[in-house]
């Protein structure tokens, strides 16, 4: 098995956020949390000052289109409070009031500029990674994408097939739920797919908006975390059989492993106010049972050659361009 790498291609969100705009409106909005009087040693402890969303700060935070009689109706409400005994000056006065009162955003309001975005960006960097691959839309015969954060039926790899013109006969491979192991998952059934025909040019594209779990009304330590952590990228690379001069790694072999039980230390979960990203604490120690596991299957693997998985410096080639390096890319999963 040998596949070789592309430099990948990386569009980073345009909107650029600063932790303190974000400590700004949390603090404003929930002064009470329990996490609040910690707050700034929480934001340091990140060491990111500014993140770029594909969408601005204010988006995120703005109140739905709707109001508090979203759900119920004017109507119903009115008939309500009549059969109650309130006069009909005092139902006005009440409707006004519900009326005013601004509802989270919808679900719609929330994803529908996002998902636009998020097929923008995409395409912005298939097309950089082609470029830099030096290769053409007309060159891929594979197309693998993820975009977990945005749900679209039909999804990304639809979308940028139309964008990019990708030739009819390409095969189409989306993987919207892979999330956050996307990208070495979708490099390492790339590498399986050009081992299988070393002819193959394999395009993989992964854009996400993250920005879209950024939820207000949450007020709890891991939402706090999410929000200070998450940013909007686009990112793609070109994964081929056979080595071009434009190839800076190649990958030798690729590790899948899978914990039991742990699908919910992260996951998307789809509300009335759109996706909210919620985690458990045990995350960390999952991380380090995998890394446990995949030193395991290194010290197995290569129990003859020890020293062949390690990451080597670039080496000199032909014509003084850049060689490639032995890459192991573990694939982990939950």
């Amino acid at each position: 098995m040998a596949a070789y790498l592309c430099p990948p291609a990386v569009i980073h969100g345009e909107h650029a956020v600063k932790t303190s705009e974000i400590v700004a409106e949390v603090s404003d909005r929930h002064p009470h949390a329990a996490w609040a009087p910690r707050i700034d040693g929480i934001a340091a402890s990140t060491g990111i000052e500014t993140r770029g969303w594909m969408l601005p700060l204010e988006t995120a935070v703005a109140p739905g289109k709707g109001s508090g009689l979203h759900a119920v109706g004017i109507e119903p409400a009115q008939e309500a409070l009549a059969r109650d005994g309130f006069a009909q000056q005092d139902v006005d006065r009440v409707i006004a009031a519900l009326e005013s009162i601004p509802a989270p955003q919808t679900v719609q309001e929330r994803t529908a500029p996002a998902w636009e975005a998020v097929q923008s960006y995409g395409e912005r960097a298939a097309r950089g990674a082609l470029q830099t691959a030096g290769l053409d839309a007309a060159d891929v015969d594979c197309l693998i994408t993820s975009h977990s954060t945005t749900p679209a039926l039909p999804g990304l790899d639809i979308a940028l097939a139309n964008r990019l013109s990708l030739r009819s006969d390409a095969m189409l491979l989306p993987a919207t739920q892979w999330a956050c192991i996307a990208g070495t998952r979708s490099l390492a059934l790339a590498a399986e797919l050009v081992a299988a025909d070393p002819d193959r040019v394999v395009l993989v594209v992964i854009s996400e908006a993250l920005s879209t779990t950024y939820q207000p009304g949450d007020d709890t330590l891991e939402s706090l975390i999410v929000r200070l952590l998450f940013a909007d990228t686009a990112v793609a690379a070109v994964v081929t059989g056979r080595p071009r001069p434009e190839s800076v790694v190649r990958l030798d072999a690729a590790w899948h492993h899978t914990l039991p039980g742990t699908q919910d230390l992260h996951r998307l979960e789809t509300r009335a106010d759109g996706t909210h990203f919620v985690m458990d604490r045990r995350g960390p120690r999952a991380v380090q049972e995998t890394v446990t596991a995949m030193w395991e299957w290194l010290r197995t693997r290569y129990q003859d050659d020890p020293d062949s998985w390690n990451q080597r410096p670039h080496l000199p080639g032909p014509h003084g361009r850049p060689g490639t390096r032995r890459v192991l890319y573990p694939a982990q999963g939950h």
